[in-house]
């Protein structure tokens, strides 16, 4: 079953966040990742997200994205995207009923 990995944050450090693209990017190819969304102005139209910038990657399932997210090369690179930014990071299924 698919699984997105999620992330929506603010910006805070352009320049170290661009450093983390250019190094992330090929982790997510690496892992069979597809990028589905990059939005950096999302339009929020419930609630309130910690920014509009979305992420919305896709995998084979869940196992891929946590392999993906826990592989050395993304670990590598993580701490730019935690560091450049303010917000969250998710991973879902495609359906999860809650078995």
């Amino acid at each position: 079953m698919a699984a997105y990995f999620i992330a929506q944050y603010i910006v805070n450090d352009p320049k170290l966040y661009r450093e983390y693209q250019a190094a992330a990017g090929p982790t997510i190819q690496a892992a069979g990742g597809e990028v589905v969304s990059f939005d950096v102005a999302a339009e929020t139209i419930e609630g309130t997200p910690p920014g509009p910038q979305t992420v919305i990657l896709k995998f084979e399932s869940t196992e891929a994205a946590k392999a993906w997210y826990q592989s050395p090369a993304y670990q590598t690179v993580v701490g730019k995207r935690l560091a450049a930014t303010t917000g969250f990071a998710i991973i879902a299924q495609s359906m999860n009923f809650g078995r």
